[in-house]
């Protein structure tokens, strides 16, 4: 009889895991951490819980095209697409756009994106069941400089400061007027100080 009832609460467990996972076809991707689904034939806007990518729709940032289209090619491709609402999260945000985990042929979407350096973890608002698996990918992409933790853009950034300073520095040696007022500036930062 024990064993009976072992079964049966292990069948209930399952089929309520499983039940928690709804499945969805894609509708249209929208960036890297937001598309549209339908689910039970209902058009739902989806953001993906817990993580944040740079942006390519109206704002464009660096990497945000990468990560667009890195979500949507394995939007596209999926056979299977399943969301997953979060116990310790709200069901929608303040746009009324479904929180949700990504499952795409059962791999956790967020986790592909983060641990492909087009994502870091943000927006945590509670103790979300997949967040510690999403950290460890983060130490991860960071650690072995991948995507958007490759250093080339600080450098980038640092070369292009330079470039500046030495275009100021020319154009003061050879403009007594702008020289003059950059000098004049500089004296008033640092007696001000």
């Amino acid at each position: 009889m024990k064993v009976i009832f072992s079964i049966f609460i292990s069948f209930l467990f399952i089929v309520n895991v499983d039940a928690q996972k709804l499945e969805v076809t894609l509708d249209k991707c929208v960036d890297g951490d937001t598309a549209w689904f339908y689910l039970d034939g209902e058009e739902i806007k989806a953001r993906f819980l817990a993580i944040d990518t740079p942006e390519s729709t109206t704002k464009k940032e660096a990497f945000g095209k990468e990560a667009s289209d890195f979500t949507c090619n394995l939007l596209k491709k999926a056979s299977k697409i399943e969301i997953e609402y979060d116990d310790n999260s709200d069901k929608l945000d303040k746009y009324d756009r479904h929180l949700v985990w990504v499952f795409v042929d059962d791999n956790l979407l967020q986790d592909l994106i983060i641990k492909n350096g087009l994502g870091e973890v943000e927006y945590l608002y509670g103790d979300y069941k997949y967040t510690s698996i999403l950290e460890a990918s983060e130490i991860l992409a960071k650690t072995n400089r991948v995507g958007m933790w490759n250093d080339t853009y600080d450098y980038l950034y640092i070369i292009g400061t330079i470039i500046l300073i030495i275009i100021i520095i020319i154009v003061c040696i050879f403009n007594k007027k702008v020289r003059k007022k950059v000098f004049n500036k500089i004296k008033k930062k640092v007696f001000t100080l």
